[in-house]
């Protein structure tokens, strides 16, 4: 299934909560929700009041990524405060498999990131464990980037891998996916799509969300063809 998750960091927060009935009322399926450190990437962003403070104004899936140090000791914390998905890096875990278990202790999903720099295969061994992994096609910390071409080529080979093992992980890609290259994102095996600017920072932030769940059907009627 293909799902949107729109990213609340290109949101202005001053309307958070308008902005957040405006993408669920679309038909948004998770609420991207970037939690940084300012030591795991070089920028400082959002916690676990936040979550609290928007979980009881919207059903959306909270899909919680976690851009710091050491995740595993703040699991229970964000599975408390509303996460219903929690995303650690691979690059800030020992041991994933031991992660992705903590995780699942909580009732929640479990998710991995992927850095540009990091080879996918890294999450392989993990993947039986797993029920999503997240690309990242821009260098994590700050919004408004460029989609890195070279993340696309990542994702095709994770997709290919988990059809030959037959697994059921989704695939998320998150940096620079805008209504102009969405397709080609699901061209190369994503099925979760998560988009910030083009999303929060519309005039018109359901028709954006509607947008691209035009562009979902196009490429379903096609086929949903993989490269």
């Amino acid at each position: 299934m293909l799902k949107l998750a729109p990213s609340i960091l290109a949101a202005d927060f001053a309307e958070l909560g308008a902005a957040i009935r405006a993408v669920e009322s679309a038909g948004a399926h998770y609420l991207h929700i970037d939690i940084m450190d300012g030591i795991f990437v070089p920028n400082i962003s959002l916690g676990i009041p936040i979550i609290k403070s928007i979980r009881p104004i919207t059903q959306m899936l909270f899909d919680v990524h976690l851009m710091i140090m050491e995740p595993e000791r703040y699991i229970k914390d964000f599975a408390l405060a509303g996460a219903d998905i929690i995303n650690v890096h691979t690059e800030a875990c020992g041991d994933l498999k031991r992660a992705a278990a903590k995780i699942k202790v909580q009732g929640k999903k479990a998710a991995v990131t992927v850095k540009p720099a990091t080879d996918i295969e890294c999450v392989y061994d993990a993947l039986d464990k797993l029920d999503m992994v997240l690309i990242m096609s821009v260098e994590p910390g700050f919004g408004g980037q460029e989609l890195m071409p070279e993340a696309l080529d990542k994702a095709a080979r994770l997709a290919g891998y988990i059809a030959r093992k037959n697994l059921n992980v989704d695939i998320e890609m998150d940096g620079g996916i805008t209504h102009e290259n969405a397709e080609e994102v699901l061209r190369h095996g994503v099925n979760v799509i998560v988009a910030g600017s083009s999303i929060f920072r519309a005039d018109d932030k359901a028709a954006a969300v509607t947008k691209y769940f035009d562009i979902f059907r196009k490429f379903e009627s096609m086929g949903g063809r993989t490269e």
